[in-house]
């Protein structure tokens, strides 16, 4: 049995923490929303006082937190505080930078650490099926395995420091993109005159298929899973798709990447948030781009450009 200490309980956090105490490990979990420690609590997880006294002893301590800062000031507090030779995994979604910043906090002490970004949403963390982005030398990628595995289906080493997080916000680009991808062309078929379904039946067997489509269609019916058929209950949050695209388009800035339909796709996700949409699932962009009756004018299209 290893002892894991949980920093961020919130959405995601929780279900994670839970299949691991579920897997046998001993978790030890803080955050600052009493509400998330009750659910912990409820699933198994010991409550610690703070977040110093979570990884006390700890043979592992995972993160989940909002922000690059969030992490790194986590981090100033739990490192001096945790063993000699704990393994410190952050799976918050955070710019590479600070990513990077946060392993140097960590091998200063003489721990080994990873940045695990997951993909999956709230549902793959419930089900334990998240595809985590490792980023880390090998040595700690080993170790890191085995405390990962109940949460996930499946663990993909990306490179060194950083890697985890520049494959996270890489693939949330491609995400975004193609979910307004696809919400314009049914968008488009529903003018023609098309059914969801028949276009369904044809662009989820032909070139047009993607994951957008054939998992988490943004009209209801075709996928029954998925948010749409749930008024647009989140999975993963428009607001959250924002700040992936948004730290993509930070990176790129800074490589100095030409990537014109990532900034588009996050002037429209901007444009959704501003309007109030914020905490709708970020397949809800389709009745931005209908302009339909939910509120959403067909003025803002035509101000963004498109």
């Amino acid at each position: 049995m290893t002892t894991i200490a949980f920093i961020g309980l919130g959405n995601m956090g929780n279900p994670m923490a839970a299949n691991l105490v579920k897997a046998g490990h001993s978790v030890r979990g803080f955050d600052l929303v009493p509400a998330n420690l009750e659910t912990a609590k409820a699933n198994g997880v010991a409550i610690a006082a703070a977040a110093g006294a979570a990884v006390e002893g700890a043979d592992a301590v995972v993160t989940m937190l909002p922000a690059g800062k969030h992490v790194l000031s986590v981090y100033e507090e739990i490192v001096p505080a945790a063993a000699k030779g704990s393994l410190f995994i952050d799976s918050s979604t955070i710019d590479v930078e600070s990513a990077r910043q946060a392993h140097a906090i960590a091998a200063q002490a003489g721990m080994l650490s990873i940045d695990a970004p997951v993909s999956g949403g709230v549902g793959g963390a419930e089900a334990g099926t998240l595809t985590f982005m490792a980023g880390g030398s090998q040595e700690a990628f080993t170790k890191a395995e085995t405390v990962l595995e109940p949460m996930a289906g499946r663990v993909v080493h990306c490179g060194e420091a950083g890697a985890g997080q520049a494959a996270k916000i890489c693939n949330n680009m491609i995400l975004g993109i193609s979910m307004i991808g696809v919400g314009e062309a049914f968008v488009l078929a529903e003018k023609l005159g098309l059914s969801h379904q028949a276009l369904f039946d044809v662009a989820s067997t032909s070139s047009g298929q993607c994951w957008s489509l054939t998992t988490y269609c943004p009209v209801p019916g075709p996928v029954p899973n998925s948010p749409a058929n749930r008024d647009y209950k989140p999975g993963f949050a428009a607001v959250l798709m924002l700040k992936d695209l948004r730290l993509a388009q930070e990176a790129a800035q800074s490589a100095g990447a030409v990537t014109p339909l990532g900034a588009e796709a996050t002037q429209l996700y901007a444009l959704f948030e501003a309007m109030g949409h914020g905490g709708t699932d970020f397949s809800g962009i389709i009745n931005f781009l209908r302009g339909d009756s939910r509120g959403i004018p067909s003025e803002a299209l035509e101000r963004s450009g498109s």
